[in-house]
């Protein structure tokens, strides 16, 4: 193992370990996602989903840099410790206040959604690329996506049958709670496979607390950061395609919440069929360049799809097949990328990139749709499809750039 502390267990136990972790906090995430979508909703319409979702960069770079000083003072493990207890508190921070009748708490619990997890999310990534090697991970990350879905799972599956019971706001106390074993489960992580360690010249944040240099001298990391800003702009459009046609469809904030939580539910299950099944298969048969290849070319039919048939159902297979693919094949391929380079690119770099370049592009398309819509363009759901073919095409030129490594492209030989 990888510049880390002593072990007494092997690489795989403790990533699976951390992946059990990442159950829990995909189980509290599913019930931060419905019911923050669904409140904003409520409060502001869907129309003003692009006005918070340019706020949703601010909140993730601040929380991004407070968890740069954290890693820099106490290390890996202190921090994600850390930043468990601040998530907590912050959720319940936004009940209380949603509970007292702000409607501006639910702007900031969709800021709040928008930051902690992608940021839990990829330190739970970075203790696995320092585990794990690039072979064992063509094999392992994909199950370990399969362990974490399963809490997505039950946690749209509780929204579904519980949110009109126990009240939308409410499910956030629960959610707040999961973050408990999802601390305990890292924890026992990091002491089964040790603390990895950064290099002299890395200790204490010497370089930066952000890692934004690293961009500058390791071009494959600004590939890297250009691939997510773009597969993001396709997501976040795709997000609004499918908020459209929710909000027509389900007008009561109840019960679109409970369609939301079903829908996630099902589409989580795609997820794991596919993390536990497809996603070794492929990363273990294929080039790695012909998977991510692959990936913009499958959404493209989906969203001509919404073009020639456009409704509730066909904007959600265009949304649902894009997550299901970004939870497992496509995160799983990228994953491959991170391993061997250094502490601070994979403990600060990746999370500049897939936790503030993620929300920045999400909160960068809502910002200029937001504008063309005060200047008095209407972006509505017949122009949607076509901005997210423009942005699939540009999302091919990139992947072929990011796989000219020819130890990533060829398939791993058992």
């Amino acid at each position: 193992m990888r510049d880390s502390t002593s072990s007494s267990h092997s690489p795989w136990q403790a990533a699976l370990t951390i992946g059990v972790a990442a159950l829990f906090l995909l189980f509290g995430y599913e019930l931060v996602r419905s019911v923050a979508q669904s409140l904003y909703i409520s409060a502001y319409g869907a129309a003003k989903l692009r006005l918070v979702m340019a706020l949703g960069p601010v909140g993730t770079l601040l929380w991004l840099y407070g968890y740069g000083l954290l890693l820099s003072w106490w290390g890996a493990r202190k921090a994600i410790l850390s930043t468990c207890l601040l998530s907590a508190l912050a959720l319940l921070g936004c009940w209380w206040a949603i509970r007292h009748g702000s409607r501006v708490a639910t702007g900031v619990l969709y800021v709040v959604r928008e930051a902690y997890i992608v940021l839990l999310v990829e330190q739970v990534w970075s203790f696995i690329n320092s585990t794990l090697r690039r072979g064992e991970g063509r094999s392992w990350n994909g199950p370990i996506c399969g362990i974490a879905s399963l809490g997505a799972i039950t946690g749209g599956w509780f929204v579904h049958h519980w949110a009109v019971r126990m009240g939308s706001q409410d499910l956030l106390i629960l959610a707040a709670v999961t973050l408990v074993p999802t601390a305990l489960f890292t924890l026992w992580a990091y002491r089964w496979g040790g603390e990895p360690q950064p290099a002299p010249g890395e200790i204490g944040g010497r370089q930066g607390h952000l890692g934004v240099h690293l961009l500058r001298q390791q071009p494959i990391l600004f590939y890297l950061a250009l691939l997510v800003g773009i597969t993001q702009v396709v997501s976040t459009l795709v997000d609004l395609q499918l908020s459209y046609y929710v909000e027509r469809s389900f007008p009561l904030k109840d019960q679109r919440t409970s369609w939301l939580g079903g829908f996630y539910a099902l589409l989580n299950v795609g997820a794991a069929v596919m993390q536990f099944v497809i996603t070794p298969l492929l990363l273990r048969r294929m080039k790695v360049r012909t998977v991510h290849l692959g990936i913009p070319v499958l959404h493209g039919m989906a969203v001509v799809l919404v073009l020639v048939l456009p409704g509730l159902w066909t904007a959600a297979l265009a949304y649902g097949l894009f997550k299901a693919l970004d939870y497992s094949l496509f995160r799983a391929a990228k994953e491959l990328v991170y391993v061997p380079l250094t502490y601070d690119a994979r403990y600060r770099a990746k999370e500049l990139i897939d936790a503030f370049g993620y929300r920045a592009a999400k909160g960068g398309v809502g910002g200029i749709l937001a504008l063309v819509g005060r200047l008095g363009y209407g972006v509505g759901p017949s122009v949607l499809p076509l901005l997210i073919l423009a942005g699939l095409a540009g999302w091919v030129p990139l992947a072929w750039r990011l796989t000219d490594d020819p130890e990533s492209t060829r398939p791993h030989s058992p």
